[in-house]
């Protein structure tokens, strides 16, 4: 089978295509033909050699869907013929993370998706919500199930929030998406007045231009009336976390995703207890948070948005337009 690995180096030139032998299901896995796949920064960073120490070669990528084509003896969850999503974090099936049950994870340490098939244990497998697209039910596992775990199984997000939102990528669009949903109001930052009206189309009360306003906290709170956002959820990291503690309410939630600045974080502690801010760090989450965000998307008719789809041959391409930060929303690769 066609299997895409990352060998020696940094940069697109160590992911390389290579061949392997199509894997045999155990007695309790699902041979799994890879239909799609999406890219997360997390891949990015894997393949620029700064995030994690994974030995390689490594197959990529953390997400994707596809169709059963074998079972195991075993197996008794699905069956040839279904259409599943793997789950990002296998062994964290419900309940708060433990050490054991996050510490495999798939594209690093385990092998990832950006390969034809995979066997995947049928506990560590959800079924695709059927109004979706392979494109669109490729981008759950990680963007989808980090921003309903921290608005949801985290958070105490509700009607009449406001939520802030920094960006328009994969995390962040969700956040949008699935606030909405709960009847909260949503403030989104973006550095392209483009990406701020097609967020505005998506549903957000108001979007704030960082190019123009990049003490984006004060426009916060004068859009709070002074008081500030219920939850922010930050994607950067980086210094820019001390922005997210002032734009949010006494009493409210900061919510740290990503580091797409950087993850060291610089804050005034002592400005972060006079507001009694909660801070939490959300990586992704379990199985039963995946199942429930299929749920709620299905009864509401929700679908991800997709900025861009690449072919398999056009892997290299697809993780540089990533890389580029143009896109709005998830970029995915098809498989054939």
């Amino acid at each position: 089978m066609k299997t895409y690995e990352l060998r020696q180096g940094s940069g697109v030139e160590s992911l390389v295509l290579t061949e392997r032998p199509v894997p045999e299901p155990g007695p309790r896995e699902l041979r799994v033909k890879l239909r799609a796949v999406s890219l997360n920064y997390r891949d990015w960073a894997i393949l620029q050699g700064t995030y994690g120490n994974f030995a390689r070669p490594l197959v990529p990528v953390s997400d994707g869907v596809g169709e059963v084509v074998a079972v195991g003896a075993e197996v008794r969850r699905f069956k040839v013929g279904d259409r599943v999503i793997p789950v990002y974090v296998p062994d964290w099936v419900r309940g708060g993370p433990t050490e054991e049950s996050v510490r495999r994870r798939l594209g690093g340490p385990l092998d990832g998706l950006l390969r034809e098939y995979a066997c995947v244990h049928e506990d560590a497998a959800v079924a695709a919500p059927a109004h979706l697209t392979d494109a669109e039910a490729a981008t759950l596992p990680i963007a989808g199930v980090t921003a309903w775990h921290a608005l949801f199984t985290a958070g105490r997000v509700g009607p009449g929030d406001t939520v802030v939102v920094q960006g328009t990528g994969g995390v962040s669009l969700f956040v949008l998406q699935l606030a909405r949903l709960a009847g909260a109001r949503v403030l989104v930052t973006s550095r392209s007045p483009v990406k701020l009206e097609r967020a505005m189309a998506l549903g957000a009360t108001a979007g704030i231009h960082t190019g123009s306003e990049p003490e984006w906290e004060a426009r916060v709170l004068a859009l709070t009336e002074g008081r500030g956002a219920d939850h922010v959820v930050d994607v950067v990291g980086g210094e820019g976390v001390a922005r997210s503690i002032e734009a949010v309410r006494v009493g409210g939630t900061v919510t740290l995703v990503g580091f797409l600045d950087s993850p060291t974080v610089r804050f005034d502690l002592a400005r972060a207890f006079r507001r009694i801010v909660r801070l939490q760090a959300v990586s992704a989450g379990s199985r039963e948070d995946l199942e429930s965000l299929g749920r709620a998307l299905a009864a509401q008719g929700v679908r991800p948005v997709v900025d861009r789809v690449f072919s398999f041959d056009e892997a290299r391409a697809a993780y540089e337009y990533l890389a580029s930060g143009a896109q709005f929303g998830k970029v995915v690769i098809t498989l054939p």
